[in-house]
């Protein structure tokens, strides 16, 4: 029998690990927590919706105007309820929407709408995990208090070897963990 679990929204973006947030959503969902599974477009271009609303065992978010099912906003009731917010994998894109305070998805619109924790696993080319742009995102965002995780080194998609590979799933459902006193 699963323990009680904690609120988790999961924020997957448009990288090539997106097809790693599967096993992330069936591990934290094993472990008894509730996932909340938001995707933006360019996530859709690598996993289905499908894939993580059967894993996480909910409906999955995609779209900040399909929230029709009643009057209290879909995307606020997600940002009011979590326990933590985890974006993995996050984009250099989502990075700099949140670092900036933009809001045109609704992932983005959940982060600046939640109180929640944050915990940020990037996931992109070196040369743009590097770039001074994404790192002073970075830097922003971690002095509002937003966590990280990763990136690792190793080969990525590209072909090019270096660092902007996905932390492993289990060092994330660890560290997962720990930030939930689970």
């Amino acid at each position: 029998m699963a323990k009680q679990g904690k609120n988790i929204v999961l924020g997957v973006t448009g990288s090539i690990a997106a097809y790693k947030a599967a096993d992330l959503a069936s591990q934290l969902t094993k472990l008894g927590h509730e996932v909340h599974v938001v995707m933006t477009e360019d996530a859709q271009q690598f996993i289905t919706p499908l894939t993580l609303q059967v894993l996480s065992r909910q409906p999955v978010t995609t779209n900040l105007y399909d929230e029709k099912s009643n009057w209290h906003p879909g995307h606020i009731e997600l940002a009011d309820n979590a326990d933590l917010l985890v974006v993995a994998p996050a984009s250099a894109n989502v990075i700099a929407k949140f670092a900036n305070g933009l809001s045109d998805d609704t992932l983005s619109a959940i982060y600046l709408a939640t109180l929640a924790r944050v915990l940020i696993a990037p996931a992109m080319n070196g040369k743009m995990w590097q770039h001074p742009a994404t790192q002073e995102n970075v830097e922003k965002l971690q002095k509002r208090d937003v966590g990280f995780i990763g990136p690792e080194e190793g080969l990525l998609a590209c072909g090019y070897e270096g660092i902007g590979r996905l932390w492993p799933v289990e060092g994330i459902v660890h560290h997962i963990e720990n930030l939930l006193g689970s």
